[in-house]
């Protein structure tokens, strides 16, 4: 199996006539060692079935292959949808353990004609939708035990928030009611074509040890105050609005 480099990924873009649509956040990862990197913080083994949110051009998808027993590839772009198969079945042996669904993540519940549960999540996600997606599939998919989603740097700082941080807030009490998140790293613009506007970071996850604290047998502590407040005026919205 070979993984793309930077050079085959501007060629391939070339090739399609793509000009990533911003609307839809398409910047491809374009640097195999950072492809292998996010794989390995993902915890990601044979054993696992990987579920990826936003494949575009491939380069994850076959560092993914070579590690999971099976990929399913979530991707919203027809062309490139279509084009992923051709790719993953020219660079590796096994696109046979390759799935691809041709639809908007935030409209999957269940994940059609399978028969097998995901268990590690991967996504290279765009701002406006970040925390509603991974939201979503945290909730639908309790089988997932661990993940890496590679966000705007400001979102994985909300994400990861310590109660009483300044970046503490509605998307952290989120978050935490699914999984415990931290930080796993950074992806500098040059990763990424074209470069977004801002740097990324890796924001990862694993089940909650227990769920966010709402039961006080003592007077809260000033974050917990906050925690409650904002669990509160969470649970009144609908939580997939995105914050």
């Amino acid at each position: 199996m070979t993984l793309l480099g930077a050079a085959e990924i501007r060629a391939l873009a070339a090739e399609l006539d793509l000009k990533p649509a911003k609307s839809l956040g398409q910047n491809f990862v374009i640097d195999s060692n950072i492809c292998r990197k996010i794989v390995r913080l993902a915890g990601v083994t044979f054993e696992d079935v990987a579920l990826e949110i936003g494949p575009g051009l491939g380069s994850l998808t076959l560092a993914l292959l070579e590690e999971a027993s099976s990929v399913i590839a979530i991707e919203i772009d027809s062309r490139l949808a279509a084009q992923l198969p051709i790719t993953v079945a020219s660079h590796s042996e096994r696109s046979a353990d390759l799935t691809v669904i041709n639809q908007d993540a935030l409209q999957i519940n269940e994940l059609p004609n399978s028969q097998v549960d995901p268990t590690v999540l991967v996504a290279n996600l765009p701002y406006n939708i970040s925390v509603p997606v991974l939201l979503h599939y945290l909730e639908k998919f309790p089988t997932l035990r661990s993940g890496i989603v590679m966000v705007q740097a400001e979102v994985a700082d909300r994400l990861a928030a310590k109660p009483g941080s300044k970046d503490y807030g509605i998307p952290t009490v989120k978050a935490a009611w699914w999984a415990k998140m931290s930080l796993a790293g950074t992806g500098p613009r040059s990763f990424f074509l074209p470069p977004p506007p801002v740097g990324s970071q890796f924001g990862r996850f694993f089940p909650p040890t227990s769920p966010p604290e709402q039961n006080f047998t003592s007077a809260p502590s000033e974050s917990s105050r906050k925690t409650l407040l904002i669990f509160a005026s969470w649970k009144s919205r609908d939580i997939f609005r995105p914050p």
